[in-house]
């Protein structure tokens, strides 16, 4: 309906909440959750199963840092294609802003880092909430990423700012820059900090890092080949590839908090029929129960199925009625040289 409306010249009255009222209604639901959590009885907490071996933890760190470096490195690559020529020297604002970026993510992990200790007293329930927001962080990531929403709006809103940063001069032209470079690295920063911290309450902060580092060398590889060989990759595949991973490790992830939610006592404990063998838990997370094993396939689900919905009421829909559908999810990503 709300298509129809908006290709004829009658008034779309398919939307009368604001879209920022669902996202304070869905953080308002978070923040409900997690006061719920903190608070809860548990029980004993003695978990006996093997849990996430150090392989497992490093990969899922790596996989993490490089999908999200990946998405700056293309953005920022989006936002200075066209500061050439006589705009070349308005990219060292863009610059100096993505470095600041860079370093203020740091300091929010160390500002993560001492939440958690702040959080310490509340013991075992505290591996609970931040697996608990990391899901939270990774489903809405990956909704993003499939649906396209991130690369339509997104990376269309720094091209529209770009465009009119460059039609002005001075300090607050230059300001607006530095903002624009800032903006373009530092909520993927941030989401890395968000997505780090249950994997270093499990592992520990030494095997973190050294995903860390090989997710920034990774990265590091791209924005060589990007800025300095201008190589044009293959960014669709790229950004399929760790997405996928990303699924992977969203899975993954739901495993281990699950088992978390079972050791507090907050959800049953029930075996299956058979065993499994022990490496699947040490690297996958999957364990012998029906619990872990339910919240891992609705995951998966849940990711897959909205991505067919999507598809469904964004093309196929429309196209069966006659109207003009959407772009498909599949189609590749703006182009990095967008004037």
């Amino acid at each position: 309906m709300a298509t129809r409306a908006l290709t004829s010249n009658a008034p779309a009255r398919g939307r009368t909440v604001p879209r920022g009222s669902f996202w304070v209604l869905g953080l308002a639901a978070v923040a409900g959750i997690v006061y719920l959590m903190a608070t809860a009885q548990t029980g004993p907490a003695d978990p006996t199963e093997v849990r996430q071996s150090h392989g497992t933890a490093v990969f899922n760190s790596s996989i993490i840092v490089f999908r999200e470096g990946l998405e700056a490195v293309l953005i920022f690559a989006a936002v200075t294609a066209s500061l050439i020529g006589g705009n070349s020297a308005r990219r060292r604002p863009v610059v100096l802003g993505a470095g600041c970026a860079f370093c203020a993510s740091v300091v929010a992990w160390f500002l993560a880092q001492a939440l958690l200790d702040a959080a310490s007293p509340l013991g075992a329930k505290l591996e609970g909430i931040t697996g608990f927001l990391a899901i939270v962080v990774l489903l809405i990531v990956l909704n993003w990423f499939v649906h396209k929403v991130y690369w339509s709006e997104w990376i269309g809103r720094h091209h529209r700012q770009r465009r009119k940063l460059l039609a002005r001069t001075g300090a607050a032209a230059t300001l607006g820059l530095i903002a624009l470079g800032f903006t373009s690295v530092f909520r993927e920063g941030v989401e890395v900090v968000l997505f780090l911290q249950t994997l270093q309450l499990q592992s520990g902060t030494s095997t973190v890092l050294e995903g860390v580092a090989i997710g920034l060398a990774a990265t590091a590889v791209v924005g060589v080949a990007v800025f300095h060989l201008h190589r044009r990759l293959p960014y669709r595949r790229m950004l399929v590839l760790t997405g996928v991973l990303v699924g992977v490790v969203l899975v993954v992830m739901i495993g281990g908090t699950a088992l978390t939610f079972m050791d507090l006592g907050w959800i049953p404990r029930h075996e299956l029929p058979f065993s499994l063998p022990g490496w699947l838990g040490s690297w996958f997370e999957i364990y012998p129960y029906y619990e872990t094993i339910a919240a891992q396939l609705l995951a998966a689900g849940f990711v897959i199925g909205s991505y067919y919905l999507a598809e469904y009421l964004k093309v196929t829909r429309p196209g069966r009625r006659g109207e003009r559908p959407a772009v498909r999810a599949s189609a590749p990503p703006v182009p990095l040289d967008v004037r």
